[in-house]
């Protein structure tokens, strides 16, 4: 009769445990994301001008659905084993990014083009995590551009439309923070070779200056992009020390480059003079 006690108490205990670990709520472990939404998001709100509180709830929408994509990850990659506290935050956070993302859409029409491409990628990156390309150089990229979303979307909701400089400056963010990924990979001994990421920076470079030249970005935003060229010189000339040092150290060093190109590039978008409201 103790036994059967014991194993009850027991039994209960755990549950209580695990019901616990089941309302810890899930934050993305990676905190470079968060500098590259907040970052991208902010431009988009320079762009635009003007903060109301539409851009406030824009910038929530932004937030949660990027915490939805990290437990959905994790219970997609451990899909043989079902994980409660994962597939109820990625509810929750997905409910709350939805709801308010609707709201927004009947606000702003035009904001119906950013959550199709969130849609397409969303697909996508579940895809690459069922055929373990996840961290694949082409997913990561697809991964960036959407958080870059974060621009047109905080533009979009703010004016209630869409510009081509708006849209360029989403192109423009993805450009230069996906030069992170080749930078990183090169601390990797599969991915150590330099030559994906001179190819990357040139071909980016190129993109970017035909942006300028289309008119579509102002000469000190599309001067901004020599920051990630700086970055990247100064990752090869050190290319020992990088590879060799504690991760803590690269990821202060993607940071501060990261901020001072945000600082550049949503300075370069406001007027000398901000409308009156």
């Amino acid at each position: 009769m103790n036994e059967l006690v014991t194993a009850s108490n027991g039994y209960e205990q755990i549950t209580k445990i695990d019901f616990r670990s089941w309302i810890k709520p899930t934050f993305t472990p990676e905190h470079g994301v968060l500098i590259v939404w907040f970052g991208s998001f902010l431009m988009g709100a320079a762009l635009a001008q003007t903060w109301n509180y539409c851009t406030n709830l824009a910038l929530l929408c932004s937030f949660f659905a990027l915490q939805a994509e990290h437990p959905l990850v994790v219970q997609i990659k451990r899909r043989s084993i079902w994980k409660p506290r994962y597939i109820i935050w990625a509810g929750i956070y997905g409910a709350i990014a939805l709801l308010i993302g609707i709201w927004l859409w009947i606000q702003s029409p035009v904001l119906i083009w950013v959550y199709g491409v969130v849609a397409f990628v969303l697909a996508f990156d579940v895809m690459a995590v069922i055929k373990r390309k996840h961290k694949s150089i082409l997913n990561e990229l697809v991964i960036f551009a959407a958080i870059c979303l974060s621009t047109p979307l905080a533009y979009g909701a703010t004016t209630g439309s869409l510009s081509i400089e708006a849209i360029s400056i989403w192109i423009f963010n993805t450009l230069f923070f996906g030069s992170a990924i080749f930078t990183i990979k090169l601390r990797r001994k599969k991915t150590s070779s330099l030559k994906p990421g001179v190819v990357y920076h040139l071909i980016a470079s190129v993109i970017v200056v035909g942006l300028f030249f289309l008119g579509w970005l102002k000469l000190v935003t599309a001067l901004a992009f020599a920051v990630v060229l700086i970055k990247f010189a100064v990752v090869i000339g050190f290319h020992n020390w990088y590879i060799k040092a504690k991760f803590h150290s690269v990821a202060l060093l993607e940071t501060r480059f990261a901020i001072f190109y945000i600082a550049i590039a949503a300075i370069s978008v406001l007027p000398a003079h901000l409308p009156n409201t």
